[in-house]
C-alpha cells in the first residue's frame, strides 16, 4: 500500500482572531494549503511544541451500498431548526425565513422577534406621539428612564405584554440529531432519552445502523487509541449508545453551510466522525479550518476523522451553470415548502453530511430510565 501523506501545519491566526470570528463565514481565498482531495494525515504544534493529530482524511471508505443505505433510511431526518447557535451564521435578516418577522435585540448569530400580537401592537404604539407612548407605559407599569427613546419604551411595552418571543433563536437551517442525547435543562426539561426524532422514525434509524457502523469502523481503524478511549467511556452507559459503535449521536445537515464554530457537547478525548451522501451536483462545501489554513473536499463515500474542538466551517456551497442543467434533470428528492425558509432546501442538489460522536455528558445519566424515552414511539411526544 503507498504511504500516507503527512502534512505538519502552523496556525496562521491567534485563539483571539478566531474567537473574534466566531460565527462568520470563511472562504476558499484564506487558505494557505491547497485543498485536500486526497489520502492524509494533518498534524499541528501545541502550545509545548506537540504534536497533535488535526485530522485524517480518507477516500472511498463507505461503499455506494451502505451510502444508498444510509441515504433510504435518514435523507428526510434533517429537520428544520432554529437552535444551532454559531454554525448557523449571522443573521439573514432579509431571507425568506426572518423577512417576515420583526426582528428584536439581533446579535451576531442570534435574535429575538416580535409574536403576531407583538408585531401590531408596536405598529399601534408608533403611531402615537411620544407623550401617548409615555401614557401607555404608565398605564401598563412599565418604568420609564428620563434617557428612554420611543422605540425604547414601546419595545418594553410590547414585552410586559408578552409580545416578544421567550428565547433567541438563529437561523433556520436543516440539521437534527438523531439518537441519544442528555437531559435538557431548559424549558423542554426532558431525561436522558433517545431524540425525538429517532423515537418517531425508529424503523428507519434502525435500518441505518449498517451506514454508521462502517463509520465507526474507519475511526477504530484510522485512530485506535482514541477509538478505545470512546469506546470504553461509551460503554460506561450501553443503554445510550447507537448498536456496535462507540457514538452516541449523529447530526446530519442538509445543504447546510456552517460558519465558525466549535463543536460543544462532545467527548473531549475523542474524534468528530464525518462522512457524505451527495444526490445532483454541486461546488464547495469544503471543510475548512481556517486557523490553520487548510480544508478538505469531503465527497461521496469520503470518511473524515477530525478534531471538532478546533474552529472550523464550511465554504461556500454553490452550482454552475452545468451544474444546475444537471440537477434540473435529475428526479427531485424532496417535496419542501420552501416558503418556510430553512436555508438550502431550495436546493436541487443534496449535500447530507454526517457527524458521528459520543455526548460527554451522557456518563452523568441514570443507569435506569423510564423506556418510553428508549423506545419507538407512535405519537408526536410522550405525555
Amino acid at each position: 500500500m503507498p504511504r500516507i501523506k503527512k502534512l505538519l501545519v502552523q496556525k496562521i491566526m491567534s485563539d483571539k482572531e478566531m474567537s473574534l470570528r466566531e460565527g462568520t463565514w470563511f472562504t476558499e481565498e484564506e487558505l494557505v494549503h491547497p485543498i485536500i482531495r486526497s489520502n492524509i494525515d494533518v498534524y499541528y504544534l501545541d502550545e509545548s511544541g506537540q504534536e497533535k493529530l488535526l485530522l485524517k482524511y480518507r477516500k472511498n471508505q463507505i461503499s455506494d451500498e451502505l451510502c444508498d443505505i444510509g441515504w433510504k433510511s435518514y435523507k428526510d431526518l434533517a429537520k428544520p431548526s432554529r437552535g444551532r447557535g454559531a454554525s448557523a451564521g449571522p443573521i439573514h435578516q432579509e431571507g425568506q425565513y426572518f423577512g417576515k418577522r420583526s426582528l428584536v435585540h439581533t446579535k451576531k448569530w442570534s435574535t429575538g422577534y416580535l409574536k403576531p400580537e407583538g408585531k401590531l401592537l408596536k405598529e399601534e404604539l408608533d403611531l402615537l406621539s411620544l407623550e401617548d407612548v409615555k401614557s401607555r407605559a404608565t398605564d401598563k407599569g412599565v418604568k420609564v428612564k428620563e434617557d428612554d427613546t420611543k422605540d425604547i419604551i414601546i419595545y418594553n411595552i410590547v414585552k410586559a405584554s408578552n409580545g416578544v418571543s421567550s428565547m433567541k433563536v438563529n437561523n433556520q437551517v436543516a440539521s437534527n440529531p438523531i439518537g441519544f442525547y442528555e437531559e435538557s435543562k431548559n424549558f423542554a426539561k426532558l431525561p436522558c432519552r433517545l431524540t425525538h426524532f429517532t423515537r418517531v422514525n425508529y424503523d428507519k434509524y434502525h435500518e441505518g445502523l449498517p451506514f454508521i457502523q462502517q463509520i465507526d469502523r474507519c475511526f477504530k481503524k484510522l485512530i485506535p487509541d482514541a477509538y478505545q478511549k470512546q469506546l470504553c467511556k461509551a460503554n460506561e452507559k450501553c443503554h445510550l449508545k447507537i448498536p456496535k459503535t462507540c457514538f452516541s449521536t449523529i447530526t446530519i445537515n442538509r445543504n447546510f453551510r456552517t460558519a465558525l464554530h466549535k463543536d460543544a457537547g462532545d467527548y473531549r478525548e475523542g474524534f468528530g466522525n464525518l462522512t457524505v451522501i451527495e444526490r445532483g451536483k454541486y461546488q464547495g462545501g469544503y471543510t475548512i479550518f481556517p486557523q490553520f489554513g487548510i480544508a478538505v473536499d469531503v465527497r461521496n463515500n469520503d470518511y473524515l476523522a477530525m478534531d471538532v474542538h478546533q474552529w472550523h466551517s464550511n465554504t461556500e456551497i454553490y452550482e454552475t451553470e452545468e451544474d444546475k442543467k444537471y440537477n434540473e434533470s435529475i428526479p427531485k428528492a424532496y417535496k419542501d415548502n420552501i416558503e418556510v425558509g430553512t436555508i438550502g432546501i431550495d436546493k436541487l442538489y443534496t449535500r447530507l453530511t454526517f457527524v458521528c460522536y459520543l455526548r460527554e455528558n451522557l456518563i452523568n445519566c441514570p443507569d435506569k430510565i423510564d423506556p418510553r424515552f428508549l423506545t419507538k414511539s407512535g405519537h408526536s411526544k410522550i405525555k
